[in-house]
């Protein structure tokens, strides 16, 4: 999100909400192609905001500025562009519709009041569109259906409605029908159920509202009826339903109230075709926007506690309130620095002013827990990349600052004296392991510098340096995500490569076995003798390493046998044959000899060493691979599918149990091999189609099978 000026223009300044009643915060959601950003595009130029529109296949729109979003010609992160309509501030917070960047999607839910879903008139919706409807209605977040790219030879209006119905429900309805032109193909105007008035197009925006002709009474009619019952069932008037079945007129006004109501409350989901290249439905749209969807004083705000964790009262939606806001979403510009998108929930903040920021609770991604106090610069409303300043933004708002030296994605901004902690919103965790390395040594300053620049901003993205494999290994949410983060790394100027992930795996001895270590030199020198005798023996998975002595009549001097373990601990650790820790032993020392001036502490350690290794050679080594406990969350049609596949990876199916949070969901438990599993978070993606998640935890390690063990090779020598 640098900050530059839009190639369009816009056409003045950023506008500014004076108080939380006349903000409007909207996520649009959707599948990725369905015309999200474009939607985006169309309203904001039906408002004014933009006097040119852009397109994705140019990489020219307000949203698409990340030149990663250009290249691959869809949305890799959540954007945000505000508008006015009728004195009303409208946040359009536009979303990715990629599975892999689900992080920015929920960053996007977690700003807005009220979701737009976006349904394509020619393809319809994803899995994942379905189950986000579930997520909200969960949460019970008003929503709102856009019919996009009614343009297109192919588009069905009707259809898309029907799916949506079978999908969401029955309160899912349409406000306006399309209505075709003279060809019988392009929709020209709509038609409003409510009003029984026809928007006609053909001159452009803003429509030409008129009567509607003879052969379209009988449509709107039948849709009408089907509408007004929908809206009357959701009344808080009890008798409105009896005295419409009487054959009562509800007058127009009474309708519209009860519409309104019911979408705020979550109740009601209108739907309203659109066709944001021709400009049909986007002044409705807007309409829909402003008036049914709530302010933020009448959404839940989330809980707070100190940063301590001590509970606190909750929160409201007062401009004078204590200050507390949330980063939404961080980025690390080369030029302007952090810049962070900021939903202020209680509060004013304004530039100049001192604030506090918090950060807890994501150590294990790479993120330490954090506390800083610091100085506001400038404060700014973001159109896309572009950063408009303005002298304050209220509660319920959103904006941008810039500058901030400890800002991260999830962060809680609060007063100086009385710091604050929102409850964090539900990150989904990365399991696509990529291993990367610097070309040269010139470039490993440059990939940690941007790494750390990565990691601020986004919070599904985990960074790990493994210490037994030395590599260093970025999760991500799948391919198109790790293929972001890549190109992101070579535009800062790193030139890297990938490699093959290896897993730690380890070694343990394949049957009881004895050892003879010797050291002994000749030269005359001190401390150059110590021999010892050793006997192994593996033990069950997970004992650990047992050192037992048995020397007799003082073989080896009591002083020396700690020496012989640390040796054998040593040698344990650099492995015996490809370089992974051996682990599960039972080491008994039997026997041994000393020199009453040559022998020492190192020479022992070394004999120990040599003890083990030579026992290893005679008793054999297997290895052991990490054996992960899987948890794979998937609708119940999708369960044979999983359960043959997860065969497939040598896993072993626990059973099978009812997912308690969703309906028609099943849960699946299963002990996989880690190795099994680096792509798994792809795969399991393309058999569900995008719907199936999972989640991993150690269990134990196991041992390798022997033609798996021979295609390993050493990490380092032993």
């Amino acid at each position: 999100m640098a900050q530059r000026s839009h190639e369009k223009g816009s056409t003045g300044a950023a506008p500014v909400a004076d108080e939380p009643r006349r903000v409007r915060n909207v996520v649009l959601v959707g599948h990725s192609g369905a015309g999200k950003t474009t939607l985006v595009e169309g309203l904001l130029a039906a408002s004014g905001t933009i006097t040119r529109v852009g397109t994705v296949g140019d990489g020219t729109t307000v949203c698409d500025h990340d030149p990663a979003a250009v290249r691959q010609q869809r949305s890799v992160s959540l954007a945000c562009a505000p508008l006015l309509h009728h004195d009303v501030k409208v946040n359009l917070l536009d979303t990715p519709g990629y599975a892999d960047f689900v992080g920015e999607l929920r960053a996007g839910l977690r700003a807005a009041d009220a979701a737009l879903f976006v349904v394509s008139a020619v393809d319809g919706m994803d899995a994942a569109t379905a189950a986000l409807w579930e997520e909200c209605a969960a949460v019970d977040m008003p929503r709102a259906v856009a019919v996009s790219r009614l343009d297109h030879p192919r588009a069905d209006f009707d259809e898309a409605v029907a799916l949506c119905q079978r999908v969401f429900g029955d309160n899912v309805l349409p406000l306006y029908l399309p209505m075709l032109g003279d060809d019988g193909i392009s929709v020209v105007g709509l038609m409003g159920l409510i009003t029984r008035r026809v928007f006609d197009y053909t001159a452009g925006l803003p429509a030409a509202i008129r009567q509607p002709d003879p052969e379209h009474l009988p449509a709107i009619g039948e849709a009408r009826n089907e509408l007004i019952e929908g809206v009357i069932a959701e009344s808080e008037d009890e008798t409105l339903m009896d005295r419409y079945l009487e054959g009562e007129e509800i007058g127009t006004d009474i309708l519209v109230a009860d519409l309104e109501k019911a979408v705020a409350r979550g109740h009601f989901y209108p739907v309203v075709p659109v066709c944001a290249q021709t400009g049909v439905g986007l002044d409705v749209l807007l309409e829909v926007l402003t008036a049914a969807f709530p302010s933020p004083p009448e959404h839940a705000l989330p809980a707070v506690t100190g940063v301590d964790g001590s509970p606190r009262p909750p929160l409201t939606c007062d401009p004078d309130g204590p200050l507390v806001a949330e980063v939404v979403k961080t980025t690390v510009d080369r030029h302007v620095g952090r810049v962070s998108l900021v939903r202020v929930f209680s509060g004013t903040l304004r530039p100049e002013q001192t604030i506090h920021v918090s950060g807890h609770g994501l150590a294990e991604r790479g993120h330490p827990d954090h506390d800083a106090d610091e100085r506001v610069g400038h404060v700014y409303s973001p159109l896309g990349a572009t950063l408009r300043e303005v002298p304050y933004c209220v509660a319920g708002d959103v904006c941008a600052i810039t500058k901030s030296g400890s800002a991260e994605t999830g962060d809680t901004i609060s007063a100086k004296d009385d710091p604050l902690l929102v409850a964090p919103w539900e990150m989904p965790e990365p399991l696509l392991p990529v291993a990367v390395a610097a070309r040269s040594r010139a470039d490993e300053d440059a990939l940690a510098r941007n790494l750390a620049r990565l990691v601020a901003g986004d919070p599904t993205l985990r960074l790990e340096r493994n210490p037994e494999t030395h590599q260093l290994v970025l999760w991500c949410m799948g391919e198109a995500h790790a293929d972001v983060v890549l190109d992101r790394l070579r535009g800062g100027g790193v030139d890297l490569e990938t490699e093959p992930v290896r897993v730690p795996l380890r070694e343990t001895f394949a049957a009881t076995a004895t050892g003879h270590g010797r050291h002994v030199k000749q030269s005359g020198g001190h401390g150059q003798y110590a021999v010892c005798h050793i006997e192994v023996e593996p033990l069950p998975r997970g004992t650990g390493f047992e050192f037992v002595d048995r020397v007799v009549g003082g073989a080896v001097p009591h002083t020396y046998i700690p020496s012989v373990e640390k040796g054998v601990r040593a040698q344990m650790e650099r492995g015996l044959t490809a370089g992974y820790p051996t682990v599960d032993l039972r080491v008994t020392l039997v026997d041994g000899k000393a020199h009453s001036v040559d022998s020492s502490d190192a020479a022992f350690q070394t004999a120990g060493a040599l003890a083990l290794r030579d026992a290893a050679e005679k008793g054999g080594v297997v290895l052991l691979e990490p054996v992960d406990e899987v948890v794979v969350q998937i609708p119940d049609r999708y369960v044979g599918a999983v359960l043959g596949d997860l065969s497939g990876r040598r896993g072993r199916v626990l059973g099978t149990e009812p997912d308690p949070s969703g309906v028609d969901r099943t849960l699946v438990r299963a002990e996989v091999p880690a190795t099994e599993l680096l792509r798994y978070a792809v795969e399991l993606r393309g058999t569900t189609s995008g719907t199936g998640t999972f989640r991993r935890s150690f269990a134990r390690y196991e041992q390798l099978p022997a033609h798996l063990a021979d295609g390993v090779r050493p990490t380092h020598a032993s």
